[in-house]
């Protein structure tokens, strides 16, 4: 198979092409290429048996499932493959817009009703999309944003809950705001208070708490000092993390070094705001941990084949208090080696499987969070009162979303991972939340399999956790299917009854938990004990102020339609952006299959036009007869002495191209001027002739140090013969011989010149073609496009000298004294 999608059109011809088959039939095909820009009465001349044999239409991709996506159509006639490719030709609608507009008569027919709920990055577009194909093709499709929760979608669909006429607006995607001052300083502070400051007049719990259970392991994993190195060329998260630090306010960057041990010690560019900054990257975690005593928190973005190793050496470090390991699918016999050694050093895993974790106002480990419009729409730019721990790291987005639109925020927050073994346990952070005095209520969110959530049943009955558990175990569903459920997690299994996400939630339900019906009455359980926590003055909301100042990456603003920027370059003769390389229009493919050649792909690179065959060879012969003249010239001794003196081939082609100009290649051009202007301005041969000889001047492309009437050149003579029998009009040529007759007859040896002879046939091929008007013809020959002839013809032969010196082993050139004349000048006394 090929690395990338190629045309099967291609595909069958290089099959054809270059795999040998002993069969006295070949399977060959008939095939016509169809585009929005198709001209059916001239595809008709060139492919007549479309109007005798039944077709097949598809497009000329290796797309998967064709045939189910209704993308080929079988056994047509012309006009039932015309009608085929109406809707579909030229069409860029994709996923599910696409099967919408497809499908949208048995839609209507079965009156269905479409719910959509989106978030995540620009997902105000997707919306905008779903609510226009809605309108036109007069499908119902309700469309949800964040500000709706996750679930409800389902309870409307079903009938359980009322659909808003106009749910309410989201912020846009793009709520950044510049800073329109200049100053790179961070921005203050987006609150007079903090929630993670105690109060003394907060209202005492009801129950004490009995002392902590953890021993050496710290409750305070991050704050606004905290500082990590980041495992693994990770610059995105790296970035986000530091967009994160400067929204919150903090002093410096919580990245203080990363360790990548495929290059060498070096350093790499962010942004801390609106100023570009360096961070070290160091190719071993020693030298990072000497250089940076600091830091205590490792995140390690390393592959599930090393993450081991580098988490195992990681905790040689006794600074290292917390490790975040984001690679899913470690064996589990080495996590629970991890867990053993983490243990007896004290040290926190958060992980494997897992995005991470988030404290706002304080630092986010990795891609925890998301992109900065999230964190903005979830005010994780500064701390609230409630704490979550999660399995999952998708849901633990999802929290960040629903607490910040039914409490005050979040305080902090953890994914613990999906794996079978988590490095840290919910019961974990659930006490180290108890311990913590800016923590006045926490959010778990549990699943299917495992016993995790009875600890937590244990710590509330035993009086261990005193403040108010909000908690939900997803996986209700299980119960459903006859057969047991693995679900996506490694750990989303039940393997007998008390695993069941119905028997712990029941549990919890029993211990005091604060547990909903489902997950889709999550946020309002959350809203409810947050209220009452107000309510009884346990919590007292800060005031709330605009968000601070937010830089903009150029590429987002950019792909979201803000912004506009000149481009640095311009270019309309090649794109390598796409699937395949294109040439002025032409794919790749397509010149090989056409088998355009060399003369074909400079028509294509050089003009912008897909050249006669004629000119296309007339090309290839100029480069032919151009190629070398031999190591005397001086072009090619400059290449020679510079190889032999030890110098790389761009070095020794260069050093000869320098020399080519008016004295040496040049003629091309300056024939083509010369004899063009002299033919346009209506001047017969013999008063050109006398002109140049009054001014003094030579006529370019007249002359010849060897050949001669008498010897002719012979690339002239082929060259010529080959333009007088292809070109459709040779008048420049015609001229010019016209002229080499007068100038011969005075002397032998002046005579049209190869340079002279390419220079003139390329102006008659430019302006006779066809394929050019007298305007660009014209256009071509004053920016120099024929010394490029020369140019490139001509390298090969440099190409070949520097190749032959080398293989010849040739050493360092002397010039002989003997071919030196010292002329000095006589010695004068005083």
């Amino acid at each position: 198979m090929s690395a990338k999608a190629i045309s099967e059109q291609t595909g069958k011809e290089l099959l054809y092409k270059y795999i040998c088959t002993t069969s006295a039939i070949q399977n060959r095909f008939k095939y016509a290429r169809v585009t929005p820009d198709t001209d059916w009465a001239r595809l008709l001349q060139d492919h007549p048996w479309l109007l005798s044999q039944s077709l097949v239409v598809k497009p000329d991709q290796l797309i998967k499932r064709r045939g189910k996506l209704g993308l080929i159509g079988v056994n047509l006639t012309l006009d039932g493959v015309k009608s085929w490719l109406k809707p579909r030709l030229g069409q860029e609608a994709t996923g599910i817009v696409r099967a919408i507009r497809d499908y949208q008569g048995p839609l209507k027919e079965h009156e269905v009703t479409i719910f959509v709920r989106r978030g995540g990055p620009n997902y105000q577009e997707g919306l905008r999309v779903m609510g226009e194909v809605g309108k036109t093709t007069g499908i119902p499709i309700h469309v949800f944003g964040t500000e709706t929760h996750m679930t409800a979608i389902v309870g409307m669909a079903l009938g359980h809950r009322p659909i808003p006429n106009q749910p309410p607006t989201a912020a846009h995607t793009a709520n950044f705001l510049l800073n329109a001052s200049g100053s790179t300083s961070t921005p203050a502070p987006s609150r007079t208070a903090s929630f993670s400051e105690s109060r003394t007049d907060e209202v005492a719990p009801a129950k004490k708490a009995k002392p902590a259970m953890l021993q050496g392991k710290s409750a305070t994993l991050f704050s606004r000092h905290t500082k990590a190195i980041v495992w693994g060329m990770q610059t995105r998260a790296v970035q986000g993390m530091l967009d994160f630090d400067y929204v919150c306010s903090r002093d410096e960057p919580s990245v203080a070094a990363m360790v990548y041990p495929f290059t060498g010690d070096h350093k790499q560019k962010f942004y801390w705001g609106h100023k570009e900054i360096l961070i070290p990257v160091f190719k071993n975690m020693a030298d990072a941990m000497k250089k940076h005593p600091e830091v205590d928190v490792l995140i390690n973005f390393a592959s599930l084949r090393s993450a081991y190793d580098s988490t195992m050496e990681t905790m040689n470090y006794a600074q290292i208090r917390t490790i975040a390991i984001i690679a899913e699918g470690i064996p589990e016999a080495l996590t629970r080696k991890l867990i053993k050694k983490a243990d007896q050093k004290g040290v926190t895993i958060i992980g494997p499987a897992t995005v991470g974790g988030i404290k706002p106002g304080c630092f986010k480990i990795g891609n925890t969070g998301g992109m900065l419009d999230n964190i903005l729409a979830s005010k994780l730019y500064r701390p609230g009162s409630v704490a979550y721990v999660s399995r999952s790291g998708g849901m633990s987005n999802e929290l960040n979303n629903i607490i910040s639109r039914t409490t005050d925020g979040v305080y902090e927050g953890v994914a613990i991972g999906g794996d079978r073994y988590p490095g840290s346990t919910f019961m974990d952070h659930v006490l180290r939340y108890q311990d913590t005095a800016g923590v006045k209520m926490i959010v778990v969110l549990g699943e299917i399999g495992g016993t995790e959530e009875y600890k937590i049943c244990r710590g509330v009955t035993e009086g261990r956790i005193t403040k108010p558990v909000v908690c939900w175990c997803i996986g209700t569903c299980a119960a459903m299917f006859s057969s047991e459920v693995q679900f996506g997690h490694a750990g989303a299994c039940a393997n007998q009854a008390s695993e069941t996400a119905v028997a712990k939630n029941q549990a919890l339900k029993e211990a005091g938990v604060f547990v909903p019906r489902s997950f889709d009455e999550l946020g309002e359980i959350i809203q409810s004990v947050y209220e009452d926590l107000v309510a009884r003055g346990v919590i007292v909301p800060a005031q709330e102020v605009p968000p601070p100042t937010v830089p903009m990456d150029y590429s987002w603003a950019r792909e979201l339609g803000l912004i506009r920027k000149p481009a640095s370059f311009m270019t309309s003769i090649c794109d390598e952006r796409g699937q395949e390389l294109i040439y002025a229009g032409m794919p790749i493919t397509e010149v090989f299959k056409e088998e355009m050649g060399i003369g074909g792909v400079l028509g294509l690179l050089w003009f912008q036009k897909r050249l006669p065959k004629y000119s296309c060879q007339f090309i290839e012969m100029c480069l032919m007869v151009t190629a070398d003249h031999g190591p005397a010239v001086s072009g090619a001794h400059n290449t020679i002495i510079c190889a032999r003196a030890g110098k790389d081939l761009v070095s020794s082609l260069t050093s000869g191209l320098l020399t080519i100009g008016d004295r040496f290649g040049g003629a091309l051009d300056a024939a083509a001027k010369m004899f063009s202007k002299a033919f346009d301005s209506g001047i017969i041969p013999m008063e050109f002739v006398n002109k140049m000889k009054k001014e003094g001047k030579l006529i370019m492309g007249i002359g010849h140090r060897v050949k001669s009437i008498n010897n002719p050149d012979m690339r002239v003579q082929i060259l010529k013969d080959y333009v007088r029998q292809h070109f459709p009009a040779t008048p420049l040529l015609d001229y010019a011989l016209e002229v080499e007759k007068i100038t011969t007859s005075k002397k032998p040896n002046l005579i049209l010149n190869v340079d002279g002879l390419i220079g003139v046939a390329f102006v008659d091929m430019l302006r006779h073609c066809g394929s050019f008007t007298r305007e660009e013809a014209d256009e071509y020959i004053d920016i120099g496009a024929l010394n490029g002839i020369f140019v490139l013809g001509r390298s090969m032969g440099f190409i070949g000298h520097y190749l032959d010196q080398k293989r010849l082993k040739q050493g360092l050139y002397r010039h002989p004294w003997d071919d030196i004349s010292y002329v000095l000048p006589e010695h004068m006394s005083m």
